[in-house]
């Protein structure tokens, strides 16, 4: 799965940098490689890089927990 988020980054910084390139030559469609790239980071890596990172953790430990029941302490009654 680290593999395919690597993969990923650098298909994107790929995008980028060629559409930066595109745009400094004067071309107008550096824009839209860019532009692509920047989805593809949006939609398709970040998602993979959260599932990856969360594969296996229990989420109820970084949950706020705002039941707050104080407990009466009885026993000196």
């Amino acid at each position: 799965m680290k593999y395919i988020v690597r993969i990923l980054l650098v298909i994107v910084m790929g995008f980028i940098s060629f559409g930066y390139f595109h745009k400094n030559n004067g071309n107008t469609e550096g824009d839209k490689w860019v532009g692509i790239g920047v989805l593809i980071l949006a939609f398709i890596l970040m998602p993979v890089f959260i599932y990856h990172r969360y594969r296996n953790k229990k989420l109820k430990d970084y949950e706020l927990n705002f039941n707050f029941k104080d407990e009466e302490d009885t026993e000196n009654q």
